[in-house]
């Protein structure tokens, strides 16, 4: 067994089809869905790691760089954008998950919006859902521009 694919297996304990098996249940929380988020992207990084070429950091090392400037200057390069899209994309689902998991007990927006709904208090469920449409307009925006920005591809 690779050490990455042993690392990997520590750090996910969960997948996320598990966690929605668990949605009704009370112990789904927050920590839960990140500990899956941060599972699923050392996966990701991982794969995307193994297949960057190797040619420029090797073409480095026989230059006689060390190797930590070769993975910088040698695979880095080529490994950003897919790291930065993969980080931009979990963040995106994360936020959308949030609301979900608090709407079913783990707290933040999703609870408010839940007792506003339950308690029909229509103005403040209104106001819950408009700042969880703002919240997400604006994570879109923002990971717009970083893609813009840093992943050109």
């Amino acid at each position: 067994m690779d050490v990455v694919e042993l690392l990997i297996r520590i750090v996910r304990t969960e997948t996320p089809a598990s966690l929605l098996a668990r949605l009704g249940d009370r112990r789904a929380s927050p920590r839960r869905a990140a500990s899956s988020a941060r599972g699923d992207l050392a996966r990701l990084f991982a794969e995307a790691l193994e297949n960057t070429p190797s040619t420029p950091s090797e073409a480095l090392r026989l230059a006689g760089s060390s190797r930590i400037s070769a993975f910088c200057y040698g695979t880095l390069p080529a490994l950003w954008p897919q790291l930065v899209a993969y980080g931009l994309y979990r963040w995106e689902n994360n936020i959308r998950m949030a609301s979900v998991l608090g709407f079913v007990g783990a707290g933040g927006l999703g609870q408010m919006l839940y007792m506003s709904l339950s308690l029909f208090q229509e103005a403040q469920a209104a106001t819950v859902i408009l700042a969880m449409l703002l919240m997400v307009l604006a994570v879109d925006a923002l990971s717009g521009w970083m893609r813009m920005r840093w992943v050109r591809a």
